[in-house]
């Protein structure tokens, strides 16, 4: 105890106000945000591959797309479930080891499957391994990094992390159908293994737990912040935190509109998109094409969602969001066609900008619900954010299989986004108090 004392005084005596002659005046808390924006990043690199595995696993294995749907629909399950549980590690054993671990167990699990030769195989490498991967680095990672490293600015540099995962399909969407055209479904599967490997240097060598571990403070704090002890009882804690929020009527509107986010992005539009819109004979390479150019927008739009929320009202741009969703969803369905159209092109913009917009105001009303356990609260909403996508990616394999088109599934999430914006308005714009625990 008297060490840790000793540490965070000298650690504070450390800091100043200004920037002595020589000295770098961009704060560090960017770099970790540059570091954590290319570890999410190469995150995503399998992210962007399920979608374009479901027809050459078909013709390969003859798996059912209900099969391959329930693999898919594991990971997204799980990509959540872990999310506050490793918020809850990050706190016990710091940022760094719990990302670098995680990127191993992606690289292991992506890597694997090219030897499968039976379902279940599939469940274990693509549900089970990089799920737990993936959500070990979630949307929870990036709270983390920016409730830890900023007080100002939050709302923008969450935009901007969450924006990293878009960034990332925009990377490796054209790659990798490339590769799957041209060399099989094996060789994209080594590439994002070997991706995700690429990035445990940086994350090992560049990323840094806390502001006092270089002795600074937050970005835009006025005191200095001495970082905490480790938090033992992770598992404990998480629960804790899941009893006492899950009492209050914010949280369960909270994960009820991040679960129809889910259920419209991840688990519909990056899972489905693709094979719907080579059923309507469009070349695989230019679907994923599309959904590469919803990645540009996404980016934009989410940094400006992030801006924006630094300036308005959360819940009321979280209603906007939904609404503008789901009226686009319904178009969807009368603009497959076998070749890009202008139409069609309108939609991509415009869902692109939606695509994950609804992030910054989710965390800052996290945030300003539940205060310092806000991340671990984030990662609950975020787990049912993956229920919701793990239902549709499932439920519209078998919707495909059993009627021969994916309309009755575009149709219902539109609905289910409308609902999304209702909830978002009732959300209560007074913080409650903050009962939460920290251990």
């Amino acid at each position: 105890m008297l060490y840790v004392v000793t540490q965070t005084t000298e650690a504070a005596a450390a800091v100043t106000d200004t920037p002595t002659p020589g000295r770098h005046r961009i704060h560090r808390a960017w770099f970790v945000a540059a570091v954590t924006f290319v570890t999410i990043i190469g995150a995503a690199a399998f992210r962007s591959l399920p979608g374009l595995l479901i027809d050459p696993l078909h013709e390969d294995f003859g798996w059912s797309r209900g099969t391959i749907g329930a693999a898919v629909s594991i990971n997204l399950a799980l990509y959540g479930l872990t999310a506050p549980f490793a918020a809850a590690l990050m706190d016990r054993f710091g940022i760094r080891r719990v990302v670098a671990v995680a990127l191993t167990v992606i690289a292991l699990g992506s890597g694997l499957t090219v030897w499968m030769t039976a379902a279940w195989q599939l469940l274990l490498c693509w549900g089970l391994l990089v799920g737990l991967g993936t959500g070990s680095m979630a949307l929870a990672f990036a709270a983390t990094v920016t409730n830890r490293w900023f007080t100002e600015r939050r709302g923008l540099v969450t935009g901007i992390l969450t924006a990293a995962s878009a960034s990332g399909q925009l990377i490796f969407l054209p790659v990798l159908s490339w590769i799957v055209e041209k060399h099989d479904w094996k060789p994209a599967a080594v590439t994002v293994a070997l991706a995700a490997l690429a990035v445990v240097p940086f994350v090992w060598l560049l990323l840094r737990d806390h502001p006092a571990d270089v002795g600074l403070k937050p970005y835009g704090a006025k005191e200095f912040v001495p970082k905490p002890p480790p938090a033992t009882g992770a598992a404990r804690r998480t629960l804790k935190v899941l009893s006492t929020a899950s009492r209050t009527g914010t949280f369960w509107l909270l994960a009820g509109t991040f679960a129809i986010c889910g259920a419209s992005t991840n688990g519909l539009i990056q899972t489905h998109f693709v094979p719907a819109a080579h059923d309507h004979g469009m070349p695989i390479q230019a679907a994923a094409s599309l959904l590469a150019v919803i990645g540009v927008f996404d980016v934009v739009g989410t940094i400006a969602s992030g801006w924006f929320t630094d300036r308005f009202e959360p819940r009321r741009l979280l209603a906007v969001y939904y609404a503008l969703r789901g009226v686009s969803l319904l178009f969807l369905p009368m603009l497959l066609a076998p070749s890009v159209h202008p139409p069609m092109l309108f939609f991509i913009v415009f869902y692109g900008l939606d695509w994950v917009a609804t992030v910054p105001p989710t965390v800052a009303l996290c945030r300003e619900q539940y205060g310092d356990d806000s991340a671990i609260v984030f990662g609950w909403v975020l787990a049912s954010h993956q229920v919701g996508a793990a239902l549709v990616a499932f439920l519209g394999g078998v919707a495909r299989d059993a009627f021969g088109s994916y309309d009755m599934v575009w149709y219902l999430s539109g609905a289910l986004c409308a609902v999304a914006a209702l909830m978002a308005l009732v959300i209560r714009r007074r913080p409650v108090a903050p009962v939460l625990a920290a251990a």
